[in-house]
C-alpha cells in the first residue's frame, strides 16, 4: 500500500492519498432505528474500496450524550450503543484490512462531554485527583466570568458551577467543558486513549479542533475583531480568537503525540484546524518530522466561489520546502455547506461537478471526499422543527443547517434509498434521490463512475499523485497548474468559469479531458490534463 518512488524509495502509504469521510449517522443503518452505525459501514465498505481510496476517515463513534453528535465524549474507549460496540468496530477494521482500506478515526482532545467521568471527578470539589483536569477559574470580584471570551456556538465560554463554586471554561456547548492541556497529567490520559485505538489497529487519527486545546493561563480579554463585511451571528464573531485557543505550547504537546505514533508502523495523523491564523498554525503543527503528517483548513470548505486564484493561492501555502508539512484537501465535509450548491447553478451542476473532482484530485497533498460527493450530493433544506444541529438551532435563521450537509446515503431508487430504516434521523432530501449509488452504478456516463476513473488516475500517475508544484497561474477563469515526479511531467488546465477559453501553446499528450476540452479551448467548466515529455 505504498506508492513506489523507485526500486530504492518509497513514499508513505498516506502522501498524496484520497481519503473518504464517513459520517457514521448517516452512511447505513444495519438495524432499522434510523441511525446509521458501525455495523451498517462495515455493510458497505466493499463499494468504498471499489472507489478506490486508500483510507476511510470515520467521524465520532464514541460513548456520548450527542448534545454535538459525538463530539461531545463521555468515554474515549467505548462505541455508543446506537453505533454498535468495540467488537463491531473490530470487524470494521479487519474487513477494511481485507479490502485494502487503511482506517483513520476522530479524535477530540480539546473538550469532553460534562457527562465523562473525569468531568464529573473534576467538578465534585477543588481537592479532588482531577480538580485541574479542566479549566476552573474563580469569579472576578462583581461575579462575572473571568474574561471576555465566547464560545462557538454562542453565548460567554464561561459557565458558572455552584459544585466549585467556580466558572469552567468551554469553547463550543456548556456541556463539553474545556480539558486542562496544560496538565501533563491530563496529556498523558490523552495520549492513553490514543495507544488504546492503535492496539486495537487503527491506522491514524483526524485530530479534531486541535487548536482549541490550550488556553493563556494569564486569562487575557480577546480583543473585538475589526469589521470585515461580513454578518456577525454570533458574539464568537465580533473578537479576535487570541488568548483562548492557538496556544503556543500546542506543537509541544502535539510533539508527543507523534512519539506516540511513532511507535506504530504507518501511522498517519491530521489536524482540522480553523479560524484566521490557520495557515500559521497549520504549518507549526505539521512542522519537521516531530510534529503531525498533516492539516487542512476551511480554505474552500466555507469559500463562497470557486476560483483560480483561491486555488493557487491555497497551494503557495504549501511549497515543496525541507521540514515544511503535507497538506490536505477537502471540499466538502461535515461541518460545512455541499459544495454544489455554493459554487455553481444548477444548470451547470453536471459539467462543474466533474471539473470540482477533477482539481480535488489534481491538487498536490491529500484528497479527502465526504460521503456521498462521488454522487454529487445537494446541501438539504431542513425545516427548523426537524434541525438537530445545536449551532443552527442556537442562531437560527442566520446560520446555515450543518444537518443539511448530513442526510442520509442513498443507496439504491426505494422510498426508504437503502438506507434501512423508513424514518431516518434526518430528511433524505428530493433532489438527492436520483442521485443513488443503484442509479448511478448502471450509468457508465455518472458522477460516480466518473470519480472512481479520476481517482484512479491520481493513483496511477506520481506528479498526480504526490509531484512537487512547479507553476500555478490565472488568468480570469483559466486555472494553469504544472506538476513534477519521478520523470513524469504532467499540466492541468481548468476552466472555472461559464464562458470558453482559449488556450495555447498546449503541449504533450492527453491523458484525460471532460466536457468537450480540447488542445486550443476549454468549453465552461472544461479540464485538460496533458502529459510532457521530459
Amino acid at each position: 500500500m505504498t506508492a513506489e518512488l523507485s526500486p530504492d524509495v518509497a513514499l508513505p502509504w498516506w502522501k498524496g492519498a484520497t481519503i473518504y469521510q464517513i459520517y457514521p449517522r448517516s452512511f447505513m443503518d444495519s438495524n432499522g432505528d434510523g441511525i446509521g452505525d458501525l455495523p451498517g459501514i462495515t455493510q458497505r465498505l466493499p463499494y468504498v474500496a471499489k472507489l478506490g481510496v486508500d483510507a476511510i476517515w470515520v467521524s465520532p463513534f464514541f460513548k456520548s450524550p450527542m448534545k454535538d453528535f459525538g463530539y461531545d465524549v463521555s468515554d474515549y474507549r467505548d462505541v455508543d450503543p446506537i453505533f454498535g460496540d468495540l467488537a463491531d468496530f473490530d470487524a470494521l477494521v479487519a474487513k477494511a484490512h481485507d479490502l485494502g482500506l487503511r482506517v483513520l478515526i476522530d479524535q477530540v482532545y480539546s473538550h469532553t462531554s460534562d457527562e465523562h467521568a473525569w468531568f464529573v471527578e473534576s467538578r465534585s470539589s477543588r481537592e479532588n485527583p482531577k480538580s485541574d483536569w479542566y479549566v476552573w477559574v474563580d469569579a472576578k470580584p462583581d461575579g462575572s466570568p473571568p474574561s471576555n471570551w465566547q464560545s462557538v456556538f454562542g453565548g460567554p465560554a464561561w459557565t458558572w458551577d455552584a459544585r466549585r463554586g467556580q466558572y469552567y471554561l468551554h469553547n463550543f456547548l456548556s456541556s463539553q467543558p474545556q480539558l486542562n492541556l496544560h496538565n501533563r497529567e491530563v496529556q498523558d490520559a490523552i495520549l492513553g486513549v490514543m495507544r488504546f485505538w492503535l492496539e486495537r489497529g487503527v491506522d491514524g487519527f483526524r485530530i479534531d479542533a486541535l487548536n482549541f486545546a490550550m488556553h493563556d493561563p494569564e486569562l487575557r480579554d480577546n480583543p473585538p475583531a475589526p469589521d470585515n463585511g461580513k454578518p456577525r451571528t454570533r458574539p464568537f464573531d465580533f473578537q479576535v480568537k487570541k488568548y483562548n485557543q492557538s496556544h503556543a505550547d500546542i506543537p509541544g504537546f502535539i510533539q508527543r503525540i507523534r512519539s506516540l505514533t511513532d511507535e506504530f508502523e504507518g501511522i498517519f495523523t491530521v489536524a482540522e484546524v480553523g479560524g484566521d491564523d490557520a495557515f500559521r498554525e497549520m504549518r507549526l503543527f505539521t512542522a519537521g518530522e516531530d510534529h503531525l503528517n498533516s492539516a487542512y483548513s476551511f480554505n474552500f470548505l466555507y469559500a463562497d466561489k470557486l476560483t483560480p486564484e483561491l486555488v493557487c493561492r491555497s497551494l503557495a501555502d504549501w511549497p515543496e520546502e525541507e521540514g515544511l508539512g503535507w497538506p490536505s484537501w477537502a471540499f466538502e465535509n461535515h461541518d460545512a455547506p455541499r459544495a454544489l450548491g455554493r459554487w455553481c447553478e444548477p444548470h451547470e451542476r453536471e459539467a462543474f461537478v466533474r471539473l470540482k473532482t477533477l482539481l480535488l484530485m489534481s491538487l498536490r497533498g491529500n484528497a479527502i471526499i465526504y460521503y456521498g460527493e462521488e454522487l454529487g450530493l445537494m446541501q438539504v433544506d431542513i425545516p427548523f422543527d426537524q434541525l438537530h444541529d445545536p449551532e443552527a438551532i442556537a442562531n437560527w435563521p442566520l446560520t446555515l443547517s450543518r444537518d443539511g450537509a448530513r442526510t442520509p446515503m442513498p443507496w439504491d431508487k426505494s422510498e426508504s434509498v437503502g438506507f434501512g430504516s423508513t424514518a431516518p434521523w434526518l430528511p433524505i432530501g428530493e433532489e438527492n434521490r436520483a442521485n443513488s449509488v443503484e442509479a448511478q452504478e448502471a450509468d457508465e456516463n455518472s458522477l460516480l463512475a466518473f470519480t472512481r476513473r479520476a481517482i484512479k488516475l491520481r493513483t496511477a500517475n506520481p506528479a498526480m499523485r504526490h509531484g512537487e508544484i512547479l507553476t500555478c497561474r490565472h488568468s480570469g477563469d483559466l486555472l494553469e497548474i504544472s506538476r513534477e515526479a519521478d520523470g513524469q511531467r504532467l499540466e492541468f488546465r481548468f476552466n472555472l468559469g461559464s464562458s470558453p477559453v482559449h488556450i495555447h501553446d498546449c503541449g504533450g499528450s492527453p491523458l484525460i479531458a471532460i466536457n468537450g476540452a480540447s488542445k486550443d479551448q476549454l468549453p465552461p467548466y472544461a479540464a485538460l490534463i496533458t502529459e510532457i515529455s521530459i
